[in-house]
Parts: structure tokens; C-alpha cells; sequence
């Protein structure tokens, strides 16, 4: 994961995104790659809320930090759906919308070093003194979806982290909410962080086909589902990009004039050689970044 984050820094790109389960939990490797690199940013995409306080989200954010020993560090976060909060771990699952909104106003003073005395409907939180803060600034993101999530990414965070939506959502759903309420909370301009599958073959039906069975499960998810919808998209098939080195591009190049600020790249292989199918698509994004 080291080397990875080595590699990616060499070739150019900006940012390397860490999912939840990465490494069982990506914090400590991401403070060993942050440490191996000098500026590529490494962000969390995403870490439940559910399952971590916000005091010690703080905590381990400040502990990340410091074991990078520089800036770069994003804390991508999110309330994570159902199944694996209520059905799965046996918490409630029934105001994920106010539980964030709550959670980052506990946690954002946490991050700038300030005391917190905070009474809310979801957290109650009392504290004696200011914790450590991060010796470098924590840029906080969460992935917003829905209305309400934009909402409180624009008036509380740097902006959204997104998965499966493609740039008909972003365009008429996503950009126009969150930037709204950034405007209206006197932010700077969110970043919009969008996270789709991606592979460059000559045979796009077996593309979007690889794609549909290998990603078939956020399809049913609701909040992916929703977002989906939204795109005009069947299932993950269709939000995929998938295509040639041309076609790829003007995919990618259509998610920017949409109104996304960051292409999260999840390349995957196609055809029978894996190897060759991923430093393909790996070929071409170190095409676009540089």
C-alpha cells in the first residue's frame, strides 16, 4: 500500500482514495504512505460514522497527522446505509441526516483545537478541556447524496465524496445543492469528489457487463439506488466508464463540464488478462492528469 501510494505520487495524480475496508482500517497504512510521500493527498472514502464517536474520530484523525508529518490528509466520512448499521452492528439506522449534520458539529471544533460543549438530539458531549488537535489541517468531506446530506456538506464540510453517480446526477442534482448552500453559508466552493468504475477496453458490452456483475450490489442499496435513478441509470452498468482511450475521455471530460471538481478513478479489469486490462486504463489516467 506504500509503494501504491509511491507509484500514484510519481505518475501525477492528485489524490488516492482509501475505502473503509481497506487494510481492515486504511488510517494506519495511509499514515505510513503519507510518511513514504511528500504531496499526494490521501483521503478516506468513507469511514462510517456510526461506529466511531466524533471525539475519537477527532482523535484518530490527529493521529494520522502526526504519523504523516504533513499536510494532505482528507477525512472523508458517512453514515454508510441499513443493512450493515441496523441489520448487521444492531444500531439504529432511523436519522442517518441529523446524526451527520450532529456528528460534524461535534467534530469540526475537535479538528481546530477548540473546547466542545455540544446538546444535541444525537450526541451530548461535554468536554473539560480542548483535545489535541491534528498538527495539520484535516479537510472534512462526507458522502452526500441526497438533499438534506448536500445540504449539510455545502454549509459544514469541503465538499462531497460520491459514488455511482454519473454526470447527468451531478449536473441537475448534485452541483446546483451543495454549491447553493456553500454560497449561502459564506464557503468557499465545494470540491466534488466523484468515484466511479472505470476500464478502457475495445469491447465496451463486455465492459459494462463485467461491470454490472462485478458492482451489482450498490444497485440495491438505497442510496445508490437513488442516485442512480437520478443519473437515468438501470444499474452500476450504466454509470460505469467504460469504453476506448477516446470514449473514456470525453466520459471523464463530461463528469468536469457537470460540475465535478475531482475524478475518483475505481479501474477494474476486463478480458482474461487482468494485468494488461488494468495498466491499460492505469495508462490512460496518467494520460489526463498530466
Amino acid at each position: 500500500m506504500v509503494e501504491q501510494a509511491q507509484r500514484a505520487e510519481a505518475d501525477g495524480f492528485s489524490t488516492l482514495w482509501y475505502a473503509s475496508a481497506v487494510g481492515g482500517d486504511p488510517l494506519v497504512a495511509m499514515a505510513f504512505a503519507g510518511k513514504a510521500t511528500t504531496s499526494i493527498e490521501l483521503g478516506t472514502s468513507v469511514l462510517q460514522t456510526y461506529t466511531c464517536h466524533p471525539v475519537l474520530q477527532a482523535n484518530r484523525a490527529a493521529s494520522v497527522t502526526a504519523g504523516m508529518g504533513r499536510a494532505g490528509f482528507i477525512l472523508g466520512l458517512g453514515p454508510s446505509h441499513k443493512p450493515p448499521i441496523e441489520d448487521m452492528f444492531g444500531l439504529s439506522y432511523a436519522t442517518p441526516g441529523r446524526h451527520t449534520e450532529e456528528y460534524l458539529q461535534v467534530l469540526s471544533p475537535l479538528l481546530r483545537g477548540q473546547w466542545l460543549e455540544f446538546h444535541g438530539e444525537e450526541f451530548d458531549v461535554v468536554l473539560p478541556g480542548p483535545v489535541s488537535s491534528p498538527p495539520f489541517p484535516v479537510s472534512v468531506m462526507i458522502s452526500a447524496l441526497a438533499p438534506r446530506m448536500l445540504r449539510v456538506a455545502g454549509e459544514l464540510t469541503d465538499g462531497t465524496i460520491l459514488w455511482m453517480a454519473n454526470a447527468r446526477a451531478v449536473e441537475t442534482h448534485v452541483a446546483p445543492r451543495i454549491n447553493n448552500a456553500a454560497a449561502s453559508a459564506g464557503r468557499a466552493a465545494p470540491r466534488i469528489v466523484c468515484g466511479l468504475p472505470v476500464a478502457v477496453t475495445d469491447d465496451e458490452a463486455e465492459g459494462r457487463s463485467v461491470a454490472g456483475q462485478v458492482f451489482a450490489g450498490y444497485g440495491v442499496l438505497t442510496n445508490y439506488r437513488r442516485i442512480l435513478d437520478i443519473g437515468g441509470c438501470d444499474g452500476p452498468a450504466d454509470a460505469a466508464i467504460v469504453g476506448d482511450e477516446a470514449s473514456v475521455t470525453k466520459q471523464i471530460n463530461a463528469l468536469a463540464d457537470a460540475g465535478v471538481t475531482d475524478f475518483w478513478a475505481a479501474p477494474f479489469p476486463v478480458g482474461a488478462d487482468k494485468k494488461a486490462s488494468r495498466q491499460r486504463t492505469n495508462d490512460l489516467l496518467k494520460t489526463l492528469v498530466t
